[in-house]
């Protein structure tokens, strides 16, 4: 049996999307291909889950849309996809 990796991020913690989140055919309403999170884009970690195969930490973070947008999005999200916000990089 592997040891679980574990979260470098945690529930509540700022961070950013470092790529543009696409749609990968699993977001319900947005068509495959989609940027649901520009780079850049800041978010709250709502929940931290793990998949077990890659034996990777896997985030709920929900993403703030621009004003007049719509509902925040809830999108799941790799640790290399994301940063803490106070890290260097684009500002949203």
């Amino acid at each position: 049996m592997m040891d679980i990796r574990e979260p470098v991020y945690g529930w509540g913690e700022a961070v950013r999307a470092v790529v543009d989140l696409v749609n990968d055919g699993s977001f319900p309403g947005a068509p495959p291909d989609a940027v649901l999170a520009p780079r850049g884009t800041r978010g709250e970690i709502v929940n931290v889950g793990h998949h077990e195969e890659s034996n990777q930490p896997v985030y709920l973070v929900e993403f703030a849309r621009g004003e007049g947008a719509g509902s925040p999005l809830v999108v799941g999200c790799l640790e290399e996809e994301i940063e803490r916000a106070g890290a260097g990089g684009t500002q949203a």
